[in-house]
Formats: C-alpha cells, structure tokens, sequence
C-alpha cells in the first residue's frame, strides 16, 4: 500500500480504546484490538472497534485469535459495511511483538496491508498521542527479510453527532463535580454562534496576516477556503431576508403546534380524571 494513504479515526474509537484501557486488568500493561471501518480512495476510515484478549511478556505473546473471529462475526451481522481494517494497541511505540499480531491482520483484513493505530494512554510526551503505521518490508534480494513500520498521515473527524457530544464532554473539564447539565435550546444556539463568530474572528486574522507577510501562507488552507467561499449559494439580500424569514415562520408553526398538541392532551387527561 502507497505512504501516500491517510487515515482518518473517528473521535469514538478513540473513547472506545481509553475506556477499554481504563477497564483492564492491573497486571496488564496494554491492550490490543481489532479497527473496524472501510476504504476510500488512498485512504480508510477507521470508525468502530473492539478490544482482544491477550497477555505478553518479553519473550512470549498469546492472543485469543477464535475470540477476534466470532467478535468480527457477530459484527458482520449487525454492520455489514464495516470490515476490518487493522489492529490498535496503546502505548508510545511500536513493540516487538507487533510484527507477530500485524501478520494475524495480514492474513485476516482484506486489504494486504492493515493499519497499526498507536494510541498513548500513558501521556509519554504530556498529551495523549495517537499515530498509524502500515508494515513494508525490507532486506536484501536472496537474505533475510524482514518488517519496517513506516507512520502515515492520520487525521481526526466526526460527525455532527459525534461533535455534540464531544463538545458536552469537553465542557466537562471546566466543571469541579465533572458533570455537565444539558443546555437549553436557545443556549446552545447562543453558544454556537459564539463559537462561529471566533472561527471567523481567528479567519481573518490569518489571511490579513497572510495579505500583509507577517503569516506564511498554507496551501491546504487556501484550497479549504476556496471550497467554502464556492460553497455558500449566491444569493441578494432581500433573497436572503425572504429565505430567514420563511424558515422562521416554520419554526414558530411547528413550534405553536406542539404547544398545541401538548395542551391537548393534558386537557385530555384532566376529562378523564373528572370522568372517573
């Protein structure tokens, strides 16, 4: 497989690996598992996983190789779509033994070459880290072989599901009790725009800076903002106010109407408590 794949872990797997690490049993140093998710173009997306059984020492590793089979299995049976794509362990560095569980994956993951997923539990550098690999081999023509891990790019996404709630666990940090009440509507909506009114605050910032020098420019950076600037539909103002006041005026009916339907039932309710 080309260095030039990326690969891009949804922030659950990530949670998924630190509460499985969190769970495990005192005498074991890590944990290792199967990565679950599909393939794109020059690239794959990591988006589920689940924890395998093992116990190592410096000389000697065992896995429960028939309960990876049947836990892949059963997932087939719930998501089709998800295969298996790698192996995570946690912990700064590639260890000896990877060489031996990448071979397992080898021969089991569709593609030829899975993806070895770092994830530092143990904050070795301050931060909780994560990095992927994939295996190539190496050695001279007739010799003796042998496997090199060479790191590929990985990026972190989610869905707008997954950001709401890594944004109500994010708020737990600033909490003494580490609890987070659920906002109300309109506080999530003011908290939203807040949040977009610095995104385009920290925006301008970084192409004034660039217009004036004072910036390096980025490349990656002006084509994302190109496709955002061609993103947003051409319209004039008194377009604009005419399509915001439409969606409002169904907002506030659907609103009006559930008020309504409630009001209904509970006068409902208070008929059939004088009825009986």
């Amino acid at each position: 497989m080309s260095l030039d794949l990326t690969v891009k872990v949804h922030p659950t797997v990530l949670f998924q690996i630190v509460d499985a690490y969190e769970r495990r049993s005192q005498d074991k140093a890590r944990i290792i598992g199967t990565l679950l998710g599909t393939y794109e173009k020059n690239g794959v997306e990591v988006t589920n996983c689940f924890c395998v059984p093992h116990a190592e020492t410096q000389e000697e590793l065992f896995i429960k190789m028939d309960f990876a089979s049947e836990m892949y299995e059963l997932h087939q049976q719930v998501a089709p779509l998800e295969m298996m794509v790698g192996w995570f362990a946690t912990g700064p560095e590639v260890t000896d033994h990877s060489v031996l569980i990448h071979t397992y994956y080898s021969k089991q993951a569709k593609c030829p070459t899975p993806i070895h997923l770092t994830l530092d539990t143990i904050m070795a550098n301050g931060r909780m880290s994560w990095k992927a690999y994939i295996s190539n081999p190496m050695g001279v023509p007739g010799g003796t072989g042998g496997t090199m891990f060479s790191p590929v790019p990985v990026e972190l996404v989610a869905h707008s599901a997954e950001l709401v709630g890594m944004n109500v666990a994010q708020n737990t940090k600033y909490s003494k009790t580490k609890t987070f009440e659920p906002e109300s509507d309109l506080s999530q909506f003011t908290g939203a725009v807040r949040n977009i009114e610095e995104m385009i605050d920290h925006l301008t910032a970084y192409v004034d800076g660039v217009l004036s020098g004072t910036t390096e420019p980025d490349a990656t950076v002006g084509r994302q903002l190109l496709d955002m600037v061609h993103s947003v539909p051409k319209m004039s103002q008194e377009q604009f106010d005419e399509m915001l006041n439409s969606n409002i005026k169904d907002l506030l009916m659907v609103v009006y109407l559930s008020q309504l339907t409630k009001t209904q039932i509970q006068v409902s309710e208070k008929l059939s408590q004088l009825k009986l």
